[in-house]
């Protein structure tokens, strides 16, 4: 039977390794899509409606390069402004839709969105295929709604499944419904470029090096691009697969041998797939003040004291430089992460949601699981056992830059702000109800 196919692209910008094509490979039209919603860009604590500059570089460098592989294959991608279902809706009627492909996601928006187009338009064919995790639901030895509330019990459990290959780039697909004229040349020059082209050749410099070998001991460190994977900006986005990221590092093991170093990048994997099971789990609970325990966190909001922590003026020279590269650059290390994030909800006592929004906004490798899942976490409302995750910021100092060398860096002992300061202005704004 004829049909004219939608693919809709989300988090699984790329060819590689991407089940939607096998689900759109046998229609007789396909018309590829990505939707940029608005409302991705509203940030509802920030007061503000912009994304930083090197995450939405980062994202159009990313569309752009897959509208450009597409083209080999005889498509393209049309990037389209609007809300995803009044979108969505507009394009099954204009062009005669009647199966719509795409991936599953942990926000919200694109959830709600397919449901209520497969409402609105029952004869629609809905396919959502699992891009973005290491395994499919149905190959998890539990049902989601049994899901661990830790990582660790998560981890025994799934550890040892057997993973699946994953599936080569489609060499064909089916011709387009429409052309599309939004294509533009992409240069790879930055050493983070967005795009599955520069993803796949950073995953080949990473795994042709002796970097992997040292990866437990070097992650920690706050300034060093060889000190971790660095491949997370192109898996949030998509651009890459975490399961080839799993098989080339198989790959390394069987050519240069197994350490505690190689089974942490896989370890640290796990810990992704854990948070984009969690979402999926508790749905609009991973934005919930006090989480999907109702734990009730002893924090609110103090303006002049999130505006310091933002900004890089607080009274700890290690956040400040941390802070201070964030904006710059749109990155910082893990151990950063849970050092500003334990500063903000611990030392501060203002609510985790400002931070993880601001992180949302600011960084490359935004992915909406593993940030809230994490500031979750670090916030005592989360998946910690422990209920509090709370950093003893001089002695990480002491073990992390012992020589101030990041602090000086990045200027982290400029235009600190004492704590006096914080309690003259740091009255809260409002109270926190839910």
């Amino acid at each position: 039977m004829s049909r004219s196919s939608l693919l809709w692209f989300t988090n699984n910008l790329r060819l590689d390794d991407n089940s939607v094509f096998n689900a759109v490979s046998e229609d007789t039209k396909l018309h590829c899509i990505y939707i940029h919603d608005p409302r991705i860009e509203l940030f509802f604590h920030l007061g503000e409606k912009h994304l930083s500059t090197h995450r939405a570089q980062f994202l159009q460098q990313t569309i752009s390069t897959l509208d450009q592989q597409l083209s080999t294959l005889g498509q393209c991608l049309h990037k389209i402004d609007g809300d995803y279902l009044e979108s969505l809706t507009r394009l099954v009627q204009q062009h005669s839709i009647d199966k719509i492909v795409t991936s599953r996601h942990t926000g919200s928006y694109e959830q709600q969105a397919i449901k209520a187009i497969a409402k609105r338009f029952p004869h629609l064919q809905i396919v959502v295929e699992e891009t973005a995790t290491i395994f499919q639901e149905s190959q998890l030895p539990f049902a989601l709604s049994d899901l661990d509330n830790s990582f660790t019990p998560f981890r025994k459990r799934v550890e040892g499944l057997v993973i699946d290959q994953p599936v080569t780039a489609p060499t064909s697909l089916p011709p387009p419904i429409l052309q599309s004229s939004i294509r533009k040349p992409v240069e790879l020059t930055a050493s983070v470029h967005g795009g599955e082209v520069a993803a796949l050749r950073h995953l080949e410099t990473y795994f042709n090096s002796t970097a992997p070998l040292t990866y437990k001991e070097t992650r920690n460190a706050l300034d060093d691009w060889q000190s971790s994977t660095k491949l997370s900006p192109w898996l949030a986005v998509g651009a890459l697969s975490c399961r080839r990221v799993i098989a080339r590092l198989s790959e390394y093991e069987s050519q240069n041998g197994a350490n505690e170093s190689t089974y942490w990048i896989k370890f640290e994997l796990l810990w992704r797939e854990y948070f984009q099971w969690y979402a999926l789990h508790w749905g609009d609970r991973l934005y919930a003040f006090k989480g999907p325990h109702n734990r009730n966190p002893l924090t609110s909001y103090y303006a002049e004291r999130f505006r310091a922590w933002r900004e890089g003026h607080t009274h700890y020279p290690i956040i400040n430089a941390a802070m201070k590269q964030l904006k710059a650059t749109g990155y910082i290390s893990n151990r950063a992460r849970q050092l500003v994030a334990s500063c903000l909800v611990h030392e501060l006592a203002i609510d985790w949601r400002y931070g993880a929004e601001y992180f949302e906004q600011q960084l490359l490798d935004f992915d909406i699981a593993s940030n809230w899942g994490n500031w979750q976490y670090l916030a005592g409302v989360g998946a910690d056992p422990r209920g509090h995750r709370q950093f003893n910021l001089e002695k990480q100092t002491e073990i992390h830059d012992p020589q101030h060398r990041f602090i000086k860096s990045w200027d982290g002992n400029k235009d600190c702000q004492t704590t006096a300061l914080f309690d003259y202005y740091g009255d809260p704004l409002w109270p926190v109800y839910k």
